[in-house]
């Protein structure tokens, strides 16, 4: 089920960079805002990506410090 969104105030020059990006993909500015707005929720947003990675980290059993790493890193180098 859609929704109507109504977005005021918007500056004129970003108007009409919008009907510009628009009118070169052949498309109404509502249906370029909308694939737009799909798109950008797509993927998570900085936040949410952190969070997910400081969750993985957590329940990660394992350990490895900064010296193993780079302790590896230098045996291969050998």
């Amino acid at each position: 089920m859609s929704v109507q969104i109504t977005i005021r105030n918007v500056p004129r020059e970003v108007r009409d960079q919008i009907a510009a990006r628009a009118a070169a993909r052949g498309q109404s500015m509502q249906e370029y805002l909308r694939g737009e707005l799909v798109r950008l929720v797509a993927n998570p947003s900085v936040d949410e990506w952190l969070k997910g990675v400081r969750a993985r980290k957590r329940a990660m059993k394992n350990r490895v410090t900064t010296e193993e790493i780079l302790r590896a890193r230098d045996a291969d180098r050998k």
